[in-house]
């Protein structure tokens, strides 16, 4: 370390003082007149070489470069100035020049990195500030150092490599930037592997290119079973990668060894086995383990399994643990114990990507599997499922259709087999419990809402003894033959026509159906019977077609309007054929010039004559004259109750009036009153005795009760004045009657009052009064009259 500062010391100093040579001066070009002759000179151009300065110099500043003068300073005073990038352009102030002397300094050090040269101008010009001289370019080139280490782009840089490589096979590239000058030793650099990690197989597993960076395999021997990743420390030097003048730095490369399938799967055992129930499919019935030292969960890993002999039938598969890497026997089609007893299947397996070149298939690759068959009971079944048979319709009750018998397949276990019905939707058969006999229990009929398209469907159940008990089904489907068994219906049983209208319109159309099928149903007769006679004089049909006829009446017939039945006779074309007599309710009626029935021929239709139409409108004549007449005897009599003279102001009349003065809240209960003054009392035995006419419960003055006539029970004398002018004539002759004077009690407000009694209160009145007035107020103030009116008495 010591030498290597001493050089570089020593070649930094050789620089600093070959810059540090005496500054040159730069003379401008000038041009020169011969004077009396006037004789001029070529203008000369001077090539000014470029000025050096060294980077980072230490100073001091500022430091003079050059010296610019103009020969003519000698005649005049001149003054010199730089312009361009550093001196008045920014960065400013770079550079300056005297400008009496002409001497160019820089005035701080100066950075290659950032600026690696300037572009000056000098001028020169008098004190006047006229051009003395032409400007002169000035080109300051900043001299590189030796002071950036190389940098990577990144500190880590990860790479791969196949393993197995030969020697020579490029891993990854590594690059370093150096911010110097790389035209010099400054900026050119150099790399190599300081160390590896781990020393397995050898030390020196890969080399690196000094100049390019690329790193290559230098040794066989990489084994990713082995080692799976490598980390080389790599170095980068600057100066041509000399280690005592230039800078170093360093990167880290991690080598990946990627797997290749060099390692054929292992099963762990020569011989597997399993067993399988009979008729089972979907289930696992023996495992394969399987061992493989490449990359787990990579195509080099993954074990495929293939069956290559043993199940010719394809009863099994072997699918793939995806986690395990294990084989799983399974069962796709059912095996018979009673055709196979056992299976001996020869498994191999390899992987999903081809083996490495030159790498070889182990013996371990191959096993043999066992699979047991397990006999289990099996259910009966039916040979023919489903059975087809063909029978007509109508077949009488306890006719045998057929056998439905079922087999077991359990041969070897001679198991007995019993019969039973399952679904017999209509209930017409039965099936022998041990032979499987299919009897009728009820006439077959094609017609019959339990028949789609002609076939009747049943299923049966057949059930073995074995243990536990198993139990196949097996349908039977019935065809039935159709039989002329239904005789054919008229369509549609009521219509109307004209009584008068064209020969179409005094006609309908009629449709047969029948619910046999050929030959059984149409083409159809239609025709009309002999008995009643009328039918046939007033009637007339005629077929359209085979399912279709037209009945009209005669032409030049006419019939009151009505309804009348017209039987009509229809035969099918069975053998022999069935007929059925059909009536059809029509209705003649009067129609208009559309053909359609009018409202008084739709009354007619419906059976009543003129006379009785005309009876029903004369009592709706007499009914709305009865309701006419009872409403004007309504208004008579509230027109007279109107005109008769009332005892008060219709204004004030409130008897047919409701008035709604105040709501005063929800009642009695949410107020806190003693309600118990107001009620009847418990005792009503001083009320009872007294007399009659007397209904107060308050005290009465006890004087002789003047005898009036009872007043008449009847609610109103006839009028409602003179029933209140009969009341107001008994009140003012009873002097019994209330209000007296007494003590009401009218609500209960607790004992005692802080006011005094009113009669204590006394008259202020000193002079005479005149209360002979009292006597034209009646008898309930004749009292009152005695005690104040006759004051000369006294």
């Amino acid at each position: 370390n010591t030498q290597y500062n001493t050089n570089r010391e020593s070649h930094t100093r050789k620089q600093r003082e070959a810059i540090q040579a005496p500054a040159p001066v730069i003379m401008f070009s000038r041009s020169a007149g011969n004077g009396s002759k006037g004789l001029r000179r070529q203008k000369r151009d001077w090539v000014i070489p470029p000025i050096n300065v060294a980077e980072n110099s230490r100073g001091p500043f500022p430091q003079m470069l050059v010296s610019i003068r103009s020969d003519q300073d000698q005649d005049i005073s001149i003054r010199y100035s730089i312009t361009g990038v550093g001196a008045d352009q920014p960065p400013n102030e770079v550079f300056n020049i005297d400008p009496v002397l002409g001497k160019m300094f820089v005035t701080k050090p100066l950075d290659r990195e950032h600026r690696s040269s300037y572009h000056l101008r000098a001028h020169a010009v008098d004190m006047n500030g006229n051009q003395v001289e032409n400007p002169i370019d000035l080109y300051i080139f900043v001299i590189d150092m030796n002071d950036n280490r190389p940098e990577f782009k990144n500190q880590v840089y990860n790479g791969s490599v196949d393993e197995g490589s030969k020697p020579g096979t490029y891993v990854m590239h590594l690059s370093a930037f150096d911010a110097d000058d790389n035209t010099t030793a400054n900026g050119m650099v150099r790399y190599r592997i300081l160390s590896q990690t781990p020393h397995s197989p050898i030390p020196n597993m890969f080399t690196i290119n000094s100049e390019t960076g690329d790193i290559v395999t230098v040794a066989p021997g990489l084994d990713r079973e082995k080692v799976s990743q490598y980390t080389i420390i790599v170095q980068a030097t600057d100066m041509e990668g000399n280690l005592n003048f230039g800078l170093s730095n360093t990167a880290t490369a991690i080598i990946a060894v990627t797997d290749i399938n060099d390692n054929p799967p292992m099963l762990t055992s020569r011989t597997f086995s399993g067993e399988v129930p009979e008729n089972r499919v979907n289930i696992a019935v023996a495992n394969l383990t399987v061992i493989d030292a490449d990359q787990p969960h990579s195509p080099n890993w993954n074990a495929i399994y293939r069956i290559i002999s043993g199940d010719p039938s394809g009863h099994f598969t072997i699918r793939t643990d995806p986690a395990s890497n294990d084989g799983m026997v399974s069962v796709v089609k059912p095996v018979d114990f009673e055709m196979n007893r056992a299976f001996m299947l020869t498994v191999v397996v390899s992987n999903q990507a081809h083996l490495a070149s030159g790498i070889q298939s182990s013996l371990q690759s191959t096993a043999g599997v066992t699979i047991s068959v397990q006999d289990v009971n099996e259910p009966p079944y039916f040979a023919t499922n489903p059975k087809h048979i063909r029978f007509e319709e109508g077949v009488p009750a306890g006719t045998s259709l057929t056998t439905f018998s079922a087999s077991d397949p359990d041969r070897l276990q001679m198991q007995q087999i019993r019969y039973s019905k399952l679904n017999d939707p209509a209930d017409w058969l039965s099936i022998n419990r041990t032979d499987g006999q299919i009897i009728t229990t009820a006439v077959l009929d094609r017609e019959s809402v339990y028949v789609k398209n002609n076939i009747y469907e049943a299923t049966f159940l057949a059930t073995d003894n074995g243990s536990p008990a198993a139990s196949g089904t097996g349908t039977l489907q019935i065809y039935l033959i159709d039989i002329n068994d239904n005789s054919p219906a008229l369509i549609p049983k009521e219509s109307q026509i004209c009584e008068r209208m064209s020969r179409n319109v005094n006609s309908i159309n009629i449709t047969a159906a029948d619910d046999d099928t050929d030959p059984n149903a149409g083409p159809f007769v239609f025709e009309l019977p002999n008995f009643p006679t009328s039918i046939r004089r007033n009637w007339t049909i005629s077929r359209i077609s085979g399912d279709y006829a037209r009945l009209g009446l005669r032409y030049q017939v006419y019939l009151e309007p009505g309804v009348y039945e017209v039987p009509v006779i229809v035969s099918d074309s069975g053998n022999p054929p069935l007929s059925n007599r059909s009536v059809i309710k029509v209705k003649v009626c009067p129609c208009d010039e559309n053909g359609d029935c009018t409202t008084l021929g739709a009354v007619a239709a419906a059976g009543l004559g003129t006379g009785a139409i005309i009876s029903i409108l004369i009592c709706i004549i007499i009914l709305l004259s009865m309701v006419l007449l009872f409403v004007v005897w309504i208004k008579r009599r509230e027109k007279e109750r109107q005109t008769k003279q009332l005892l008060i102001d219709p204004e004030d009349d409130v008897r047919d009036n409701i008035l709604k003065y105040d709501e005063e809240g929800g009642g009695e209960e949410d107020q806190d009153y003693d309600l118990s003054q107001l009620q009847q009392p418990d005792s009503l035995e001083h009320i009872i005795s007294k007399p009659p006419g007397v209904r107060r419960v308050d005290e009465r003055p006890i004087i002789p009760e003047s005898q009036y006539p009872i007043r008449p029970v009847v609610p109103h004398p006839g009028d409602i004045g003179d029933f209140i002018h009969e009341g107001l004539r008994a009140a003012d002759n009873d002097p019994t009657a209330p209000p007296y004077d007494s003590l009401l009690v009218f609500d209960y407000e607790g004992s005692g009052s802080t006011a005094g009694s009113v009669s204590s209160l006394n008259s202020s009145s000193t002079g005479d009064q005149d209360y002979d007035y009292l006597n034209d107020w009646g008898p309930r103030f004749k009292k009152l009259a005695d005690m104040y009116g006759g004051g000369d008495d006294d």
